[in-house]
C-alpha cells in the first residue's frame, strides 16, 4: 500500500511501541489518529489524539465518531497495539486482572475493528495489523491469562483475514519477543534492559508490512532479540 496521505488509527499510543509506530507512520506521510488512555508528550500537525480505553466499547464508539468527524471515514489502516499483561500463578490471579486483560487485549480488538471494516470494504483496500506476542505462539509459566489473550488474537486474526481478503483488506499479526518498553514496569522480577529489542525496530517491521504490494500480504511475523542476554 502507498502510505502517503492515508489515514490510520493506532491504539495504545501513550508510550512505547505504539508511539514509535505513530512517529514512523508520520514520517511516511500518514495522517494518524492515536487512541490511548493518556495523551503522549508528542505533537505533530498530522497526529490527532483521541482519549480512549479500548476495553470500554462506549469509549471506542466515541473515539471512532470523533475521528471520523475530524479526519473523515476513509480510514485505510488500523493497528491494534493496545495491550498489557499481569503475571501470576493462575490459582492466585484475581478475577479482575484476568478479565481486564481479555477486555483490553481481545475485546478491544473486536470493538475497534468492527467499526473500521465497512469503510475499508467500500475503498476495496485496507490493512488491519494486530500486535500479538510470542506469547501468542507458546506457553509461558505464570502468564496464563496474557498468553490466553494473545492466542486469541492469533485466532481472531487468521479467521478475519479469511473473511476480508476478497475485499482487498489484509489482516496481519506480529509476534514480538521482549521489547525494551514500560510493559515490564509492573511485573515483579522482570525488568526491561538493553538486550531486548528496541521499539523503533519493531515499529519499522510493522510499517514495512503495511508497505507491501497490494496483492502480497504478510500473515504472520515473528521477531525476537538475537542475543537476549547479551554476548557470552
Amino acid at each position: 500500500m502507498e502510505l502517503k496521505n492515508k489515514v490510520a488509527v493506532v491504539t495504545g499510543v501513550s508510550k512505547g511501541l505504539g508511539l514509535e509506530i505513530v512517529k514512523l507512520l508520520l514520517e511516511k506521510g500518514v495522517i494518524v489518529a492515536g487512541w490511548g488512555r493518556t495523551q503522549p508528550d508528542f505533537t505533530h500537525p498530522h497526529f490527532h489524539f483521541f482519549s480512549c480505553d479500548v476495553a470500554d466499547e462506549a469509549q471506542v464508539a466515541k473515539a471512532y465518531t470523533d475521528t471520523v468527524a475530524a479526519l473523515g471515514e476513509d480510514i485505510r489502516i488500523l493497528i491494534n497495539n493496545a495491550g498489557f499483561g499481569v503475571a501470576g500463578a493462575l490459582e492466585s490471579m484475581s478475577t479482575s486482572d484476568w478479565k481486564s486483560m481479555f477486555d483490553t487485549n481481545v475485546h478491544g480488538i473486536f470493538y475497534t475493528t468492527k467499526r473500521l471494516i465497512p469503510a475499508m470494504k467500500a475503498a476495496d483496500e485496507g490493512h488491519i495489523l494486530n500486535v500479538a506476542s510470542i506469547a501468542g505462539l507458546n506457553g509461558v509459566a505464570n502468564f496464563a491469562g496474557y498468553v490466553g489473550t494473545k492466542h486469541a488474537v492469533r485466532g481472531i486474526s487468521h479467521s478475519l483475514y479469511m473473511e476480508l481478503r476478497d475485499y482487498g483488506i489484509k489482516v496481519s499479526t506480529i509476534y514480538p519477543g521482549s521489547i525494551q518498553t514500560h510493559f515490564f514496569d509492573d511485573i515483579p522480577g522482570m525488568d526491561a534492559h538493553e538486550h531486548m529489542m528496541q521499539p523503533a525496530d519493531v515499529a519499522l517491521t510493522i510499517v514495512q508490512t503495511l508497505e507491501t504490494h497490494p496483492n502480497y500480504f504478510v500473515v504472520d511475523v515473528e521477531c525476537r532479540p538475537l542475543r537476549p542476554k547479551g554476548k557470552k
